[in-house]
């Protein structure tokens, strides 16, 4: 299958805004539980955001909750994450993945089966 394909990266101050979206039509079309990821150089992949399909609870890391918010269109077949009020601590590379597992939303990475290449994202203060 085609992985998922991520978009929108950037660089941008902080306080700013940023919309990531990512393609998955091999996915989406499938119906698999979408999520997005990001690491930070010297650190552990964290789990931002997860959603099983428009319209369910989205599930956010306490890192995000309020600032960032996913959603996903089963038409474009795609998924998006606004990132608003961006804070130099949101700098990472950031990844879109999809997952079959009945766990989802959670924000496991061990649950995700088939991951982007990331888009680098980059707040400076």
């Amino acid at each position: 299958r085609v992985p998922p394909a991520e978009s929108g990266g950037g660089s941008v101050q902080a306080g700013g805004s940023l919309r990531l979206s990512c393609a998955a039509p091999e996915y989406i079309g499938m119906s698999y539980c979408m999520g997005w990821f990001r690491q930070a150089p010297g650190k552990e992949r964290e789990g931002i955001a997860a959603l099983w399909r428009p319209g369910a609870q989205p599930h956010y890391a306490d890192s995000v909750k309020g600032r960032f918010t996913i959603s996903r269109d089963n038409n474009r077949n795609t998924v998006d994450l606004q990132m608003n009020s961006l804070k130099p601590e949101d700098t990472a590379r950031y990844y879109c993945a999809a997952s079959d597992s009945v766990r989802c939303p959670r924000l496991d990475d061990r649950d995700y089966n088939a991951w982007g290449q990331g888009t680098q994202v980059t707040v400076s203060s």
